[in-house]
């Protein structure tokens, strides 16, 4: 029920997290058309923002985007609130301040934001005032898109096929005017400086280009070029839907068009929707993974750090893999394919746990999202909902070949390596003298050898999976999935 038709009120805060918009924007919407005065705030919650995963990239981007979003609302008579501190406390000051009767919300899935929500109602209701969350984050709210038993979906393409079943609400209008009560104070924003890697242009007037540009140019193609490690097949709207630049039923809606590349892409806005109904269902995997029968088989940071730095600085040995983490480092931000390989390497190869990679993305990844970025490291880890990846390891040379065959992407950020011919360029180890002086390489000196021999690796982590197999301890869940889900914000290629 929306609040128009349900009550009236003079003034309503409505609490900007991640729906950084004002266009398909269900908690403003309802706040324009309920209350005759509007407060948009934003909370600066250290818990986030200096928390478990600080993000230079992200906290950038994220305050590109507000002052992005205040100049939207000052366009419309407006501006934006900004308060800092523990939103529990700051939230019901706020609303004492101005009179709201109610504050008005994006609902959000993760465990700390649903405790946060949790105390900030319990603190709003202590002083005779109320918390309405709306939808506006996923296409399909986790509560309606259930299991026949009621419970959430733990495989994927059953959750596909229900989801596709669902009718999507309507895409809403931006408002043409909100008010603001003219005596509040605004608050600042620190002053953000440059930004720390090569980052897109934040705010919704330049995530609405991106999306306006991707369905014209890209969505089409996207089917062919998805996993091309230059990312020329990305959408790179992973960034916009993270901090809801724009909300994923308007971008969804975009894509609808029939053919094999808009399909392709609405699965992988798919993905992302799996992932956050079950972070919804099952919080714990915030910290615990689906499938804890492989947890003895992986290593900690601990067990060896040398390993785990040449991983993150991009000096395992094997181009792909260090170009990828190259990129990673330059950008904040990685296309699809790369993550895979990447990802693969750290929990297959080296056999790390995957917390390892998921804490390296996620302080590093503009796009950086708790339930993608932790559900895509389980699944590729062989511990998350797939119940048959554990003999899925990705062969990084193999993979260089097929989404990199002429080698443009490695030298672009291995430029050590320019010299090296296509046949070598993802295996350079395999040089003859001849070639490694012509190419201006050796091998140890000029770029690393590789840190394992890929087939003992391989052969080593098909052991340690069978071992546990052959004890046998069930797969939790069945049936393999198809289709190699992104790492992070959905989409990323």
């Amino acid at each position: 029920m929306s609040i128009r038709s349900a009550q009236r009120w003079d003034t309503v805060l409505v609490w900007f997290r991640r729906d950084l918009r004002l266009h398909d924007h269900p908690a403003l919407y309802d706040a324009v058309a309920a209350a005759r005065r509007i407060v948009p705030v934003f909370v600066l919650d250290e818990a986030l923002l200096r928390g478990r995963w600080p993000s230079a990239n992200r906290a950038w981007f994220l305050d590109g985007s507000l002052r992005a979003l205040d100049a939207q609302l000052r366009e419309r008579g407006g501006r934006l609130i900004v308060r800092s501190g523990r939103p529990e406390l700051v939230i019901p000051r706020l609303a004492a301040e101005v009179g709201a009767e109610a504050v008005l919300v994006t609902r959000d899935v993760g465990p700390y934001a649903r405790r946060r929500d949790r105390a900030v109602a319990a603190a709003l209701a202590a002083d005779g005032r109320s918390l309405h969350a709306r939808r506006g984050l996923l296409l399909v709210e986790p509560d309606d898109l259930t299991t026949a038993a009621g419970a959430g979906y733990t495989v994927f393409t059953p959750f596909w096929r229900a989801l596709q079943r669902i009718q999507r609400r309507a895409v809403l209008p931006a408002p043409n005017r909100i008010t603001v009560p003219i005596e509040i104070d605004a608050g600042t924003l620190p002053v953000a400086g440059r930004a720390p890697a090569q980052l897109p242009a934040p705010g919704e007037v330049a995530a609405r280009e991106r999306l306006r540009m991707w369905v014209a140019a890209g969505a089409e193609h996207y089917h062919e070029r998805r996993n091309d490690l230059s990312g020329s097949g990305s959408s790179r709207l992973s960034q916009d839907l993270h901090l809801g630049l724009l909300s994923v039923t308007e971008v969804e809606a975009a894509c609808g068009s029939p053919g094999a590349g808009p399909e392709a892409y609405r699965r992988q806005l798919a993905w992302r929707e799996f992932y956050h109904h079950l972070l919804w269902h099952r919080p714990e995997l915030a910290d615990v993974p689906f499938q804890p029968r492989f947890g003895s088989l992986f290593r900690s940071e601990a067990d060896d750090r040398d390993a785990v730095t040449a991983w993150r600085q991009g000096r395992t040995g094997i181009p792909v893999v260090d170009a990828a983490m190259r990129q990673l480092a330059a950008t904040g931000w990685l296309p699809n394919r790369a993550r895979l390989i990447v990802a693969s390497f750290l929990t297959r190869h080296l056999l790390f746990d995957y917390h390892v990679g998921e804490d390296h993305f996620m302080r590093n990844l503009v796009d950086g999202d708790l339930a993608n970025d932790n559900g895509g490291w389980q699944w590729t880890a062989g511990v998350g909902t797939d119940a048959q990846p554990w003999f899925r390891i990705l062969n990084p040379v193999l993979q260089g070949r097929r989404f990199d065959p002429d080698g443009a992407y490695v030298r672009h950020w291995l430029p050590q390596l320019a010299g090296v011919p296509d046949a070598r360029i993802h295996e350079p180890w395999t040089m003859s003298p001849p070639e490694a002086r012509a190419a201006g390489v050796v091998i140890g000196v000029d770029y690393p050898a590789p840190m394992v021999d890929l087939a003992e690796a391989r052969s080593r982590a098909l052991a340690a999976f069978r071992s546990v197999i052959d004890r046998g301890q069930p797969a939790i869940g069945a049936g393999a999935e198809r289709g190699q889900p992104a790492i992070g914000a959905r989409p990323t290629a």
